[in-house]
């Protein structure tokens, strides 16, 4: 760990043993013992080392179970449809598989836990979590009587990434402020690059994992206008009502396409992996995808452009700079028999002192007050905290709930490559709008 990081993670994990409100009772589900089912993540990580001060808190034993991400993904599904427990808290994606597993019965509600003053102290503040990024594990959707069925733990939000030295050397230093000016300085880089730099580098293969970052940069050209869930911005606020044919929808994909097209010749077979290593080899100037790229691309052992990098909102459209955002979160199993147990946990987990502190290894922090804590700024590069809390001041979820919507990603990303072959946005939108209902019925 880093000079700075171990400091601020010191000063972080005392504040997490000295700082409980006296008046809770955190012991009264003593002597109990639960699981944690996860996945090897950063955050995990950060569990692990804190552990014991959870245990010395509460007396509290917990066992932490955790695998790779995919097959965490799949041993989850089946534990929250098992007919006996098989853990008592789980990490959860707040996208379509937590709504999935809110639709099965499977996940237990935490508003209960939430407003119950005699279970959740009230120095852990509920109102530091943004509204926007709760949504995505609020049940029924858009419904005023909704509940939350999962609490934020590590979060993105999609935003710029610039390599200053190509900036300084072909655009003369000035960051492009529109995305007409990005477009044409990432070309521009691209023209003098001769097949060695680009001027951006995107995810670009036929893959679902573009979900995201498409649809953060879709919802900066709606802008500020309501596009609420389960709906977001495909739907006008009912199924039979599509909007893939929006101008607005056409100019965020035309958008994507540009900056596919100022990349390599091979960009359409880019996932993440390829996009994120090109930017980190110092081969690209742009490179628009999730907040927690950041910390690694400043990893000097393992990045060219550690020290090199400038972050920055997505240029602004109608003056707003909007986008969109997506996270980790902790769920609690229905089928648990140790709830007090299992909420404890997770009120400790995503507590203030260690949202900073398990956000340190992430990148990522979910409270609102994390992003202006001194040490949790100090323990990133300049400007990168700056940029993400700005996007996060204007972000929105990326998922809609309903079955058949990983088709639906399937046949968006294919008008972007139509708009990347050459063909007009407004044309390729026009398609999709009959298209994209056909394919998630």
């Amino acid at each position: 760990m880093k000079p700075r990081l171990l400091a601020a993670a010191l000063t972080l994990s005392a504040a997490a043993v000295t700082s409980p409100a006296f008046a809770f009772d955190w012991r009264q589900a003593e002597g109990t013992e639960i699981t944690l089912l996860a996945s090897e993540h950063p955050w995990t990580a950060g569990v692990r080392e804190h552990l014991a001060e959870f245990e010395a808190l509460t007396g509290i034993k917990v066992n932490v179970t955790a695998f790779a991400e995919d097959l965490y993904l799949d041993r989850a599904n089946l534990a929250i449809r098992s007919e006996t427990p098989v853990a008592d808290v789980f990490m959860t994606l707040m996208d379509a598989a937590i709504y999935e597993q809110w639709n099965v019965g499977g996940v237990a509600p935490l508003t209960p836990y939430i407003n119950d003053a005699a279970l959740t102290d009230a120095a852990w503040d509920y109102a530091d979590f943004s509204p926007a990024l709760l949504q995505g594990a609020s049940f029924p959707p858009g419904d005023a009587a909704a509940q939350q069925y999962a609490i934020p733990i590590s979060m993105e939000a999609y935003i710029l990434f610039y390599n200053k030295e190509l900036v300084d050397k072909h655009l003369g230093g000035t960051l492009p402020a529109t995305w007409d000016d990005l477009l044409a300085g990432a070309q521009k880089v691209t023209d003098e690059g001769a097949g060695e730099l680009f001027g951006s580098v995107m995810r670009g293969q036929r893959s679902g994992s573009l979900v995201d970052t498409m649809t953060g940069i879709v919802l900066n050209a709606w802008g500020e206008a309501e596009a609420p869930l389960p709906y977001n911005i495909w739907f006008d606020g009912a199924w039979d009502k599509p909007r893939f044919d929006d101008p607005r929808i056409a100019a965020g994909l035309a958008h994507y396409a540009g900056l596919l097209n100022a990349g390599p010749e091979n960009a359409l077979s880019f996932g993440w992996e390829d996009a994120s290593r090109y930017f980190a080899q110092g081969k690209a100037a742009f490179f628009v995808d999730a907040s927690v790229f950041g910390p690694g691309f400043e990893d000097v052992a393992n990045s060219a452009v550690a020290g090199k990098v400038g972050y920055a909102v997505l240029p602004a459209v109608d003056g707003v700079s909007v986008s969109g955002h997506w996270a980790w979160g902790l769920s609690m199993a229905e089928n648990s028999e140790k709830k007090t147990a299992a909420w404890l946990f997770m009120q400790w987990a995503t507590s203030q002192a260690n949202d900073a502190a398990f956000g340190l290894k992430t990148g990522g922090a979910t409270r609102s007050s994390t992003w202006g804590n001194a040490d949790y700024v100090a323990a990133f590069a300049p400007g990168y905290v700056e940029a993400v809390s700005k996007q996060l001041e204007h972000t929105r979820p990326t998922m809609v709930f309903r079955e058949g919507w990983g088709e639906v990603v399937l046949v968006i990303v294919d008008a972007i490559h139509a708009i990347y072959g050459g063909e007009d946005p407004v044309a390729a939108v026009t398609v999709l709008q009959e298209v994209a209902p056909a394919v998630m019925q």
